[in-house]
């Protein structure tokens, strides 16, 4: 009875640590334009998945002195 208690355990653990849910996830870099649109710089291009993909994709453009910093993803 415990072997079979253990058996239907065991299998539960490795079914739950099996994840059903894709998780979205997104290529993105960190670009910086000038006031006449044209990108002066690029960050490097960095997978992004759930909370920190929502984080990045809430994040407003910054713009100091005509230049323009903002996440773009794809």
């Amino acid at each position: 009875m415990k072997r079979k208690l253990i058996f239907a355990a065991g299998f539960i653990l490795i079914a739950l640590s099996f994840s059903s849910c894709e998780e979205s996830c997104k290529v993105c870099q960190q670009n910086t334009y000038n006031s006449g649109g044209t990108r002066t710089s690029s960050g490097s291009e960095t997978e992004y998945c759930g909370a920190e993909l929502i984080a990045i994709e809430a994040t407003g453009d910054v713009t100091v002195g005509g230049t323009t910093t903002k996440w773009e993803c794809r």
